[in-house]
């Protein structure tokens, strides 16, 4: 099987159980060989978000080039961007690039609240580079911020997704982890909702669940899954890694992204 490629466009979490840190070992886990662009560096841990440093737009595009102008990429994943001139920047280099297959996770609010996207360049995002997109992998807060509406039911989830998908993303995914009960994600394609619907796992350890699941689906996509089986797939990787989670720091711990290949190396969760 020939090897397959994913790009990561996102900002860097120096306590590794998040953004470009879980992105990449998503990759690894799924046997892809991940690249990276960062957007930002953070200084964050299992407790918050304490500073951000954007890096410059022209850095950004740098980067970008210095990928696509040498490496195949068979998907590109686009996590954390904060600034309007660096939405602008991963545009204008895509829209010349032209990958197959873009998943966009609107990285907007930290699990401890630190802001990560001002509304102007929400706006700016959802006007230009959400039309791009092949999938869009809001939780509830990040679609109600883009929608200003609530999302308490499952019918509001699906109303969400319609809405979103009007926007221009090909498929839409509203992830339902803060709904009450068990955790069911819905997947518009324009034509029909697929229900995925899990147990909920009460673990406080969920640091990166939502760069994990969207790098998840990048690769998958990358191995020419379609949406359907790259979601469900996905799905069971994040529900082992928040099964698996790592009681480490003094806040949400990260997930386990080689739960597997620890288990096969005879390391337990702890």
């Amino acid at each position: 099987m020939k090897l397959k490629t994913a790009l990561t466009i996102a900002g860097s979490d120096s306590s590794g159980g998040a953004g470009i840190q879980a992105d990449l070992k998503t990759f690894s886990a799924h046997g892809i060989f991940g690249m990276s662009v960062i957007t930002a560096v953070t200084a964050q841990n299992t407790q918050g978000v304490f500073g951000i440093q954007d890096i410059r737009p022209d850095m950004v595009e740098k980067q970008i080039e210095a990928i696509f102008e040498d490496l195949p990429v068979d998907s590109v994943k686009i996590g954390m961007v904060s600034k309007i001139e660096t939405i602008e920047a991963i545009i204008n280099k895509l829209s010349l690039y032209k990958p197959k297959i873009i998943v966009l996770d609107p990285v907007m609010v930290s699990k401890s609240g630190f802001h990560l996207l001002i509304k102007e360049s929400t706006d700016f995002l959802i006007k230009h580079l959400l039309p791009m997109a092949t999938i869009i992998t809001p939780n509830l807060p990040e679609a109600e911020f883009i929608l200003g509406i609530e999302i308490k039911t499952i019918k509001d989830m699906e109303h969400a997704a319609v809405e979103i998908y009007s926007m221009g993303s090909k498929n839409v995914l509203i992830k339902g982890g803060h709904l009450e009960g068990d955790a069911t994600d819905i997947l518009y394609d324009g034509l029909k909702f697929t229900h995925f619907k899990q147990k909920r796992i009460h673990t406080k350890n969920t640091h990166g669940t939502g760069c994990t699941l969207s790098s998840a689906i990048a690769s998958n996509l990358a191995r020419e899954y379609s949406i359907i089986d790259s979601v469900t797939k996905a799905k069971a990787y994040i529900t082992g890694a928040i099964d698996h989670s790592l009681n480490l720091g003094q806040g949400a711990g990260p997930t386990h992204h080689f739960y597997d290949l620890y288990h096969k190396a005879g390391f337990n969760d702890e």
